[in-house]
């Protein structure tokens, strides 16, 4: 004997009073999503930008207008006298011996600072014993203040009683005038920029190193590259994009050096025959020393317009090597706006569509 069991729909589950109905996402919300995904990005990094603006866009800008002017201090106003005062800094011998100090003491600076500052790093990344304590002292000199360094390395460096020429001299060396020669005194503020900078770009590149997969130097032991291969051919292509920030921001720092040089010696002028006047230590000079606050500031603009030259040709360069490593996407400006484009459109059709079968379901 068979029966038949009368099939009966299954209870709906009502929520409770405590519960909340899930809201479906419909056409008007989905528009709004879209809108806060294009621009919470942009909040999110607004309060840098505006105070960046007040704190750094304002002063250079009220900077350019006081270059174009005979300011008067006392007043806090100025008589607008045109590109007289780029004029006046451009015919000054001064300015064209305080650029080739400057460029000199950079080029002595950076080149042997980048050079061991990979060195460094490349025996750092290596499985040695106290990593942290090695890393981390590399780090000391880059912590300490820089107007103890310059104090300190200028005592060194003294003509008669420093350290170095005591040394060479017990050597059997002639002693070096570090002071009245300008080259020996580039030599001697190019070491102190080296040392307080030298632990800080090693801790970025190895960083980048530590970056590199493991399998490459594996795969490399295996078909029988040593260390040194190894370096060349798999580390240094690697670090390119961290070398070249490192260089960009050591020309910056370079092109505007102003602690050591303001304090290889007691007077702060850059030498009695300007051995080792630096542009920003003449700006100082004219600006609080001199107190023309119109020729000061075109000379920073002059200053400016000279790094954010070598900053485009140092992005010239950037762009060239990351093509070569095949990074650089090969798409063009505006089809990547357009594909983003049409990606936003999906996301929107897709949240209106599933908001339309919402309401369908619940009717």
């Amino acid at each position: 004997m068979t029966s038949t069991l009368e099939r009966r729909p299954a209870p709906t589950a009502t929520p409770s009073a405590g519960e909340r109905t899930p809201r479906r996402l419909g056409f008007g919300r989905s528009r709004r999503s879209a809108w806060d995904l294009k621009l919470s990005p942009y909040l999110y990094i607004s309060p840098f930008f505006i105070l960046f603006a007040i704190t750094g866009l304002f002063p250079i800008a009220y900077t350019a207008v006081i270059s174009f002017m005979d300011w008067d201090l006392v007043r806090n106003s100025g008589e607008f006298i045109g590109f007289d005062q780029y004029a006046w800094v451009l015919s000054q011998p001064k300015f064209w011996i305080a650029l080739r100090n400057t460029f000199s003491i950079f080029l002595l600076s950076s080149v042997p600072q980048l050079i061991i500052a990979v060195f460094i790093a490349a025996m750092l990344d290596q499985n040695i014993r106290a990593k942290t304590f090695w890393r981390m002292s590399v780090l000391i000199p880059y912590v300490m203040a820089p107007v103890a360094v310059a104090l300190i390395f200028s005592n060194m460096f003294g003509d008669q009683y420093g350290v170095v020429n005591t040394t060479l001299q017990n050597l059997g060396l002639p002693a070096v005038p570090w002071h009245s020669d300008a080259f020996a005194s580039h030599i001697a503020i190019a070491t102190m920029v080296n040392f307080r900078w030298t632990g800080y770009n090693t801790l970025i590149l190895l960083a980048a190193m530590q970056a590199i997969p493991r399998e490459y130097y594996e795969a490399a032991t295996v078909d029988g590259a040593g260390k040194i291969r190894q370096f060349f051919s798999i580390t240094l292509p690697s670090l390119k994009p961290t070398l070249i920030f490192v260089i960009i921001t050591a020309t910056i720092g370079g092109l505007q050096i102003f602690d050591e040089p303001r304090m290889y010696d007691q007077y702060g002028t850059g030498g009695a025959d300007n051995q080792w006047l630096t542009v920003t230590l003449w700006l100082y000079n004219v600006g609080w020393g001199e107190w023309n606050f119109g020729r000061a500031a075109a000379l920073a603009w002059i200053l400016f317009l000279i790094i954010l030259a070598i900053g485009a040709i140092n992005m010239v360069v950037t762009r060239s090597l990351v093509r070569d490593d095949g990074t650089r996407d090969p798409r063009s400006r505006r089809e990547r706006r357009a594909q983003a484009r049409a990606a936003r459109q999906r996301l929107t059709m897709d949240a209106a569509s599933g908001g339309l079968r919402g309401e369908e379901t619940r009717r």
